[in-house]
């Protein structure tokens, strides 16, 4: 498929896509026409790769994860290094930060509201 028809059907834009082409996370044949050419396993390619900027990481470490997960097709995944398990490890408790920070933020917010409805 085309550049267009990949974004369409992720909901990813064109410029994004180029970006991970030159950031080694996405890879396309060129036609004769030098137009890009993406495998149906492209589309569930891009989506792994938004869910993990979506969970704060970096294109650096996604380009390291994304050869150790297995793809829709069941293209190879075993590969992970202790290195990037141990960086995986990090980045996950970071987000459970994040995450126990929004629910004090949300439990404050909720303390607030219940005590304005009570006047």
């Amino acid at each position: 498929m085309r550049i267009g028809e990949l974004a369409r059907r992720t909901g990813v834009s064109e410029r994004s896509l180029r970006y991970y082409e030159t950031q080694g996370l996405l890879t396309s044949e060129r036609t004769p026409g030098g137009h890009r050419e993406y495998p149906e396993a492209a589309v569930d390619r891009v989506v792994r790769i938004q869910e993990l900027f979506a969970a704060g990481l970096h294109s650096t470490k996604i380009a390291q994860l994304l050869p150790c997960m297995r793809d829709a097709d069941g293209g190879p995944s075993a590969i992970a290094t202790p290195k990037l398990v141990e960086d995986l490890g990090a980045e996950r408790d970071r987000i459970d930060r994040m995450i126990a920070d929004l629910v004090r933020s949300r439990d404050t917010l909720d303390e607030v509201i219940e005590a304005a409805q009570e006047r």
